[in-house]
């Protein structure tokens, strides 16, 4: 398979493969859930033997429109329908939410809505807009996850940092009652704006902690570790993105009247973590790259530990 988006809408600027249907404004959720192909529900079956024996214990979550096995789960798998899925979040955000974006992966195994929620931010002079995402799987191969992602808006970076004193994640196994989990989840997410003050206050901090030239490319070579006993290859591959990561710090323009501290160097890492091809491209990787909107990027909670350290 040639790309893991099996279908999906956008709106405005053509993402990932190129694939979906295009839309000119963020529609409603009725509208959203067939335009990104998700009106089709997950059916719960017993599953048999070729002898027609009743295997115990597991059901296969079936979608209703074409038949097909999304994943073989436990008899304890409590299914969440894309449906229900747009509902929780217009009842999270309120009347008139806007979804960006939707849409499938993996044959229908994996699902995502991302929508927009109603405040933008301003933090050190830039437009920040968070977004609400929330995935889904019939595989049984990942919880039931909602987070708040910021996203800067002058480049689109994200900014989804770990921070120990403001939760940005919620996620939930699909076992017991989904209802109460929903509950809970409003009840972390409602707190949204919590996460992005603090977001601001330590923006506020780290923009404090000047940093040399000569600092900011030792702190590169740091972050971004030569493997022991490097091969050519190895050390090549590793100098081509410190110099990638370097440029983004000294030369993107959108930065280019931030003062040279921790927090412009963030702001590169998260653009060299949004938007840098990896060494090796898979055919998904862009699809991984989305997965980590949701999960949080790992080189980017990296360097915020290193900083605050300094």
């Amino acid at each position: 398979m040639a790309h893991e988006v099996e279908s999906m809408f956008y709106v405005r600027e053509v993402p990932w493969h190129g694939l979906g249907v295009q839309v000119q404004e963020a529609p409603r959720s009725v509208d959203a859930l067939k335009l990104a192909g998700l009106d089709w529900k997950v059916n719960q079956e017993p599953i048999y033997t070729a002898d027609m024996f009743k295997i115990d214990g597991f059901k296969a979550n079936i979608r209703s429109t074409d038949k097909k096995v999304l994943g073989v789960v436990t008899d304890r798998y409590s299914v969440v329908q894309n449906d229900e899925a747009f509902q929780f979040t217009d009842s999270l955000l309120g009347e008139g939410v806007r979804y960006e974006t939707a849409g499938s992966l993996a044959g229908g195994k994996r699902v995502w809505l991302l929508a927009k929620l109603p405040d933008t931010h301003t933090i050190l002079g830039d437009e920040v807009m968070p977004y609400l995402v929330f995935s889904n799987s019939y595989d049984g191969s990942a919880a039931i996850r909602v987070a708040i992602t910021p996203i800067r808006v002058v480049c689109q970076n994200t900014l989804n940092l770990a921070m120990a004193n403001a939760k940005r994640m919620w996620s939930a196994p699909h076992v017991g009652r989904i209802e109460e989990k929903f509950e809970e989840a409003k009840q972390t997410l409602l707190h949204a704006n919590h996460y992005m003050t603090q977001l601001n206050k330590e923006a506020e901090n780290l923009i404090r902690k000047y940093l040399t030239d000569k600092r900011a490319k030792e702190f590169i070579q740091e972050l971004i570790e030569m493997p022991d006993n490097a091969t050519v290859v190895q050390a090549r591959n590793t100098n081509r993105l410190r110099d990638d990561l370097a440029i983004r710090y000294f030369e993107a323009p959108d930065l280019e009247d931030m003062p040279k501290s921790a927090w412009r160097i963030i702001s590169a890492i998260s653009d060299f973590a949004t938007h840098t091809e990896p060494l090796r491209k898979t055919v998904n990787y862009k699809e991984n790259l989305f997965a980590k909107t949701v999960g949080g990027n790992a080189l980017i909670d990296k360097a915020y530990e290193m900083l605050k350290a300094i």
